[in-house]
């Protein structure tokens, strides 16, 4: 009897071995596999991503134009120079916030509102989707020389025409016309992105809870304010996420606009720094101001999702 049991105890380890072996086999198999796809990318994201940006974080402690062999280390003096002695860059931070607010509101209100208007029951409203989208095709350094000339050869024959003041005004040529001749091209760029984000949230609600509501005599305002916007809360994180930051990273556009002009007046933080590193060879002070705009961006976007998300879960 103790033969047998010791036989059996021998099998039952010698089936267990072969389990795990085996186990072990399928995790190295789905291992491999698993790298075979991701590898490619996480080598990319570390060659693009991860190592540029751990040199712009070393050059930030620096002192290097560029070109030199030489790099000097400074330690935290371009900062303290960034902070104390930079007013430029401030000033490029203050319209870069100011265009992010309007730029955000504006966009996200004309998507939302294309959406809720191709969400009804139009027969056009598969192409008006694809009219509206267009423009975001359009990459930004073509975009801005064609509204550069709207803005300055077009208005301009449409104010001789009319003698409409609205046309008649020097749009890039005024700090305050510039500013919303880069709000205007940006929003028209960008709502339709965010209106086909808009479409699928609307798209994906319970019909049967709108139609319970107006049953119960709900009316229009009603319904967009009680049951439909609640529900296309995540719709708007994702849509306030992206507005956000590529607002806060505007730099093709503003570049081919209006440059920065007059007289930096609507010169973003992008362009603040590309001059500071690529025309001033101020590499090291460059690098500082991207850390610090990295930084802030990236808390900003942070605070934004948190807040959204939470009201998620309280709607």
């Amino acid at each position: 009897v103790a033969l047998v049991t010791k036989q059996e105890e021998s099998h039952a380890r010698l089936s267990d071995s072969l389990i795990t072996k085996a186990a072990k086999k399928r995790r190295a198999r789905s291992m491999i596999g698993y790298l075979a796809f991701v590898g490619p990318a996480l080598l990319f994201f570390i060659m693009i991503q991860m190592i540029p940006f751990g040199m712009g974080v070393y050059y930030s402690f620096t002192s290097w134009n560029g070109i030199s062999s030489t790099v000097e280390w400074v330690g935290l003096d371009n900062y303290i120079r960034i902070f104390t002695n930079d007013t430029r860059f401030f000033n490029s931070f203050l319209f870069t916030t100011k265009f992010m607010i309007a730029a955000v509101l504006i966009s996200n209100a004309i998507g939302f509102t294309l959406a809720l208007i191709l969400n009804a029951a139009l027969k056009t409203k598969n192409l008006l989707r694809t009219v509206y989208f267009l423009p975001n095709v359009i990459g930004g350094l073509l975009l801005g020389f064609i509204w550069q000339f709207i803005f300055v050869r077009g208005f301009a024959v449409i104010g001789d025409m009319t003698n409409i003041g609205f046309f008649q005004q020097p749009w890039l040529g005024d700090a305050n016309t510039a500013f919303w001749g880069i709000v205007i091209v940006f929003a028209w760029q960008i709502s339709g992105y965010m209106m086909v984000i808009y479409v699928a949230a609307l798209q994906g609600l319970d019909r049967s809870l709108i139609e319970a509501a107006k049953i119960d005599g709900a009316n229009a305002f009603q319904l967009l304010r009680k049951i439909i916007i609640p529900l296309v809360l995540p719709a708007f994180t994702i849509c306030l996420f992206l507005t956000i930051s590529m607002a806060f990273k505007i730099f093709d556009l503003n570049l081919s606009l209006t440059g920065g002009g007059p007289f930096n007046s609507t010169e973003s933080v992008a362009i603040n720094i590309y001059n500071e590193a690529f025309t001033m060879n101020n590499y090291g002070i460059g690098s500082a101001k991207s850390i610090l705009f990295f930084l802030v961006v990236a808390i900003f976007t942070t605070i934004q999702v948190s807040i959204t998300k939470k009201r998620e879960v309280e709607a």
